[in-house]
């Protein structure tokens, strides 16, 4: 198949589809309406379901009875509608239901704008909703991982029995690039069947049942310990980055998404100054990856932490380094997007003897 032109909701739409969603809930939202539009015309197509539901509320609750029902089910929004469904996310989690979640994120806190914005890191990353449980999340920074990574999300939905989030944001949503389906496993003959999914009795003689209440507190506790042991498990298996001119690298910036291009960009301009600046990418912001840190803890001066906020993935750069190397931060907040030359400022400041 050739490369299709597409904005990258779209390609996120256009993913999940081939890779076997066939039910979307959703509800408009600025900067990923592209994806509900998008659904609304491709799901009747392919013999699925597109739902517009009266609210955020209504079509998390949605996913959790198709999800519970056995489909590979989507449901995207943006930073406001995304905290509207935590209560329903956290319900999802407990059940046990995999389904996955997309975040494209604007600008906040409260209705804030429509530019891009990376302030959603700690919803998505540290619960956002009640309760203990962990979402595993993916940070795509190209159209093309958009595409890629939603395939990879069902899998791992399914394979925990958990739900996923796509944190991308307004920019990611909405730029244009060439993207390939073609590693994308097609339709839904690859899924595995659910045994455990409410499809009716049929030769079982045991009904399933999804529920994520639980009054006897001992019961409960042994619930939470096995969701744990779940997630420690995805912890081992799931942790995915990327690193680049890290080898020798004197300041080794962290940036995921966006601003990972970003900073991809800016280490040309540091190396041009005789600057050695390298760049990790965590690519799954949870489980957050601490292995490219113990790489590198031992020959880097420092680390500078890049986000679109007033610094959150930050506390995470700080618990992988765990004190070893200095960590520093810049960020900017609102859908300002940092500029390559406000950062190479900043590594001007750290490699001039500030560290």
């Amino acid at each position: 198949m050739a490369k299709v032109l597409m904005k990258g909701n779209e390609a996120l739409a256009e993913a999940a589809i081939q890779a076997g969603c066939r039910h979307y809930f959703g509800y408009p939202i600025t900067p990923q309406n592209e994806v509900t539009a998008y659904m609304a015309k491709r799901m009747p197509e392919v013999g699925g379901v597109f739902l517009q539901a009266e609210s955020e509320v209504s079509a998390i609750n949605m996913v959790y009875g198709a999800g519970g029902a056995g489909a590979r089910v989507l449901i995207t929004s943006s930073s406001p509608g995304i905290s509207l469904m935590q209560e329903g996310i956290s319900y999802i989690a407990g059940a046990e239901v995999p389904c996955v979640i997309a975040n494209i994120m604007r600008g906040g806190p409260g209705l804030g704008g429509i530019q891009p914005s990376q302030s959603d890191y700690f919803q998505a990353t540290k619960g956002g909703g009640h309760g203990d449980y962990k979402l595993i999340v993916l940070a795509p920074s190209t159209i093309q991982e958009m595409a890629d990574l939603v395939q990879q999300a069902f899998d791992i939905a399914d394979k925990y029995r958990n739900p996923v989030m796509i944190l991308g944001d307004g920019m990611l949503g909405q730029m244009m690039e060439p993207v390939d389906f073609d590693s994308i496993k097609k339709g839904e003959n690859h899924i595995e069947e659910k045994t455990w999914a409410t499809t009716g009795m049929g030769t079982r003689k045991k009904k399933n049942i999804i529920n994520s209440l639980e009054l006897d507190p001992q019961m409960l506790e042994k619930h939470n310990i096995e969701l744990f042991k779940k997630y420690e498990k995805a912890s081992k298996e799931e942790v995915r980055y990327e690193m680049t001119n890290c080898e020798d690298a004197e300041i080794i910036l962290v940036a995921y998404g966006t601003i990972a291009r970003v900073a991809k960009n800016v280490i040309e301009l540091a190396k041009r100054e005789g600057i050695k600046v390298g760049l990790i990418r965590p690519i799954s912001l949870w489980p957050f990856p601490v292995e490219p840190f113990e790489k590198t803890v031992d020959h880097v001066e420092g680390y500078l932490s890049i986000e679109m906020s007033m610094g959150q993935m930050v506390e995470d750069v700080r618990l992988a380094v765990n004190g070893r190397k200095p960590v520093y931060f810049y960020g900017r907040a609102g859908g300002m997007v940092p500029e390559p030359y406000a950062i190479l400022e900043e590594i001007r400041k750290l490699s001039g003897g500030a560290i």
